[in-house]
């Protein structure tokens, strides 16, 4: 059995890497794309605050 930070693991980096959501939410066998939601508000996190660290001189 895969633990569950391996599977947060690879649908995080599957998200970074363009991965649908739908497709991550089949692959990990979610009945509901929703559950799969929480990994997208990880990565969409992510990408905010690396914007947030750009500055314009």
């Amino acid at each position: 059995m895969i633990s569950h930070s391996r599977r947060h693991t690879y649908a995080t980096l599957q998200l970074a890497a363009g991965t649908d959501l739908y497709t991550i939410s089949k692959m990990l066998t979610h009945s509901n794309v929703a559950t799969t939601q929480v990994y997208a508000d990880v990565v969409n996190d992510l990408k905010r605050k690396a914007s947030e660290q750009i500055t314009l001189k």
